[in-house]
């Protein structure tokens, strides 16, 4: 059974689809819905109380999503229960859940990182209490495998993310999508009070064509403020197929790593190589043990490397064209993929079951 928020396709439903296509029997529960308010006069007061709920963790609704996860999980009886960002589910649930299947692996995900400083203090309380009731806890960067540990984790291993084959792939750029997004260089993600404006800035002074998609809620305020990217207004999400043609449609696809989540890496240093497009990254020793430098992918320590490499690469296509190869290789062989990830959890969940016996 995969539980989780279920909003996303690349998260609990990518999950859900690879155990499938492993050949599992998967039932699914998801929490969002609870979430959602009911039409009538008082649908206004009733959307307030209900988002409340969601966002400070507490209620009837969060009491009402954990008891019929019991409910399910009784009636399905799975082998394995794996919970995506388990914000919502509460240590006595997990206990619950335990008494009744003794035989069932509990296994905890989260790719956002709970214990960097900046997230709201009710946001993880739910999570970070379970922890020690998961028999595996998976970490999705470096840094928090000792955090589990020292919150009490019994077995904790590294699962990075991933990219999906049919949605992450190279295409042929059509017409359409030559208009819509092509460009020098493309960054799809969101703001952070980083070194991202400066470097997107500087990319627009050199003259080259750059394309900028992310939450617009997150951007537009402060690009507004920029004569370089307030061009780029309104900027908007992309998703799916759009996501997928909007990098192939690029030359140089950036990636830029979350400070707030300490990432060392993200899941776009899957996606993009996955595309056939040259990857140009921020530069940590984690991504760097990934790809081979100027061979896979490419990466950049300052705005000025980072502006001196797309000058090199955007001046040779056949350079670019090899680096671009060389990661999408690089992401096929060592198995980025989803289904290898979670064939690589079933392999560790198969090691803690055969300790128990």
């Amino acid at each position: 059974m995969v539980a989780g928020d279920w909003h996303s396709e690349l998260h609990e439903v990518a999950v859900y689809d690879a155990f499938v296509r492993l050949g599992h029997h998967v039932e699914r529960f998801s929490w969002h819905q609870y979430f959602h308010p009911v039409n009538g006069i008082l649908k206004p007061i009733d959307d307030i109380v209900r988002r409340a709920q969601n966002k400070f963790l507490f209620g009837p609704l969060i009491a009402r999503l954990n008891r019929h996860l019991i409910e399910q999980v009784r009636a399905f009886s799975p082998d394995v229960l794996f919970v995506y960002r388990g914000t919502h589910i509460a240590a006595r649930t997990l206990e619950k859940i335990r008494r009744l299947l003794p035989g069932c692996t509990l296994v905890g995900y989260n790719n956002d990182d709970p214990f960097a400083p900046g997230h709201p203090p009710w946001l993880w309380r739910h999570f970070l209490k379970a922890i020690p009731h998961y028999d595996l806890m998976l970490a999705y960067r470096k840094a928090n495998i000792s955090d589990f540990v020292s919150a009490g984790a019994r077995r904790v291993e590294l699962l990075r993310s991933w990219f999906i084959p049919a949605r992450n792939h190279p295409v042929e750029v059509a017409t359409d999508d030559a208009r819509n997004y092509g460009c020098d260089v493309i960054f799809i993600g969101h703001y952070e009070p980083d070194w991202r404006v400066s470097c997107l800035e500087e990319i627009v002074r050199r003259g080259w064509h750059l394309r900028l998609f992310g939450p617009g809620y997150d951007w537009d305020p402060v690009i507004r403020k920029s004569p370089e990217l307030r061009g780029q207004m309104p900027v908007r999400l992309l998703w799916g197929e759009d996501y997928n043609h909007a990098l192939c449609s690029s030359k140089i696809a950036l990636c830029f790593l979350s400070k707030l989540n300490r990432d060392t890496y993200t899941r776009r240093c899957f996606e993009i190589p996955a595309t056939g497009t040259m990857m140009l990254a921020e530069y940590t020793d984690d991504l760097a043990s990934l790809y081979r430098e100027g061979e896979e992918a490419e990466f950049f320590r300052s705005p000025a490397e980072m502006a001196d490499k797309i000058e090199c690469y955007l001046a040779d296509d056949i350079c670019r064209n090899k680096v671009a190869a060389g990661g999408l290789r690089r992401v096929n062989t060592d198995g980025h993929d989803v289904d290898s990830r979670m064939r690589q959890v079933l392999t560790w969940v198969a090691e803690i079951r055969e300790r128990q016996k």
